[in-house]
């Protein structure tokens, strides 16, 4: 018998406190128990929430503004490490889902970050793990691109989820790999950005953007989106005089969910922050696909073959056989778990 959950779900749109890692966890714990005590059982945050997103790359030319991407490989987490850990604990005292942005920074590296998306459930336990694959524009001067390994719908009490970053909601083929998956929910970061050219509305494209993956997977889209604080810009007109007026510009974050008919479900927020509500409930995603569903009976997989390498990538792969046999021949004792 098919048994699909109703539930509420909570999107945040906020701005970090910039680049104070432990404040920022600090505002994120305070937002998921402002949710849970208004029932949400998901609570999803904006796209690197913690601890900033590199607006400098957009403002300043490379040179002048390399001295913040330093700034932000310091403020960035590893994963696992104690500020996931903090978030973890207060998904764990709430029983509530938490899909959360990050920079991450990648183990025994002091410079390689990712955009990074977290998804822990309700014990406290990070479910799964995603970089955004392709930078946007400005970003590759701040973050490498990530692999396929995260491209996963998770199997979750609230039913299969999955999550993608800001620009990668544009991507045909990630969208279609995870609905391919039986994705459900999908959850989609972004952050404010009122640095696109002078004819781009960031709130528009945002909501057409889930409203598009709605309505063609027949799923629910959670879409939440950062704000730019008055800390933001204060920082980067100091630092850059004359971007203000740029960082300034109204309709450039838009939160809300998007029902599997592709409309909004309830208000969403525009530029405003706070957090918004939203009942879902997965059994409206049934009806819909017996018109289309391109993951089924409105496709030709004898046509079309989509193959996705979801292998993670890493600098090296290393041998140890032959470390381990060397002490022996010299007459040495191994040392037992020396690192290669």
């Amino acid at each position: 018998m098919l048994d699909l959950p109703r539930f509420k779900a909570a999107a945040v749109q906020a701005a970090p406190v910039f680049l104070d890692t432990r404040a920022t966890v600090e505002k994120a714990c305070r937002l998921i128990r402002e949710a849970a005590s208004n029932g949400a059982a998901l609570v999803v945050f904006p796209e690197v929430f913690v601890p900033a997103y590199p607006y400098w790359s957009w403002v300043a030319n490379p040179v002048a503004a390399s001295p913040w991407f330093q700034k932000l490989c310091e403020a960035a987490v590893e994963v696992p490490g104690p500020e996931v850990a903090r978030i973890a604990q207060a998904a764990r005292e709430c029983g509530v889902h938490v899909a959360i942005g990050i920079n991450e920074r990648a183990a025994r590296s002091v410079s390689l970050i990712y955009n990074t998306m977290l998804l822990i459930g309700p014990e406290g336990r990070l479910l799964g793990r995603h970089r955004k694959l392709v930078p946007t524009w400005a970003e590759k001067l701040t973050w490498a691109p990530g692999d396929g390994a995260g491209l996963r719908v998770h199997q979750t009490e609230l039913g299969p989820i999955g999550m993608l970053a800001c620009g990668e909601n544009t991507n045909t083929l990630a969208r279609f790999s995870l609905l391919s998956q039986g994705e459900l929910v999908h959850l989609a970061s972004y952050i404010s950005l009122p640095v696109a050219p002078p004819d781009y509305d960031m709130a528009e494209a945002i909501k057409l953007r889930a409203m598009a993956h709605s309505f063609e997977g027949k799923v629910y889209t959670v879409v939440a989106c950062s704000t730019i604080s008055p800390q933001i810009v204060d920082a980067m007109d100091e630092a850059f005089p004359g971007s203000r007026q740029q960082l300034e510009r109204k309709s450039s974050a838009f939160s809300g969910v998007i029902g599997p008919d592709g409309r909004v479900v309830g208000e969403p927020l525009v530029d405003d922050e706070g957090i918004v509500y939203a009942d879902i409930d997965l059994r409206r995603c049934i009806q819909p696909r017996q018109m289309h569903d391109i993951t089924g009976n409105y496709n030709r997989f004898d046509v079309f073959d989509l193959r996705v390498n979801r292998r993670g990538l890493q600098a090296a792969s290393f041998d140890d056989a032959l470390a381990v046999a060397l002490p022996d021949l010299l007459g040495e004792a191994p040392v037992v778990g020396e690192a290669a």
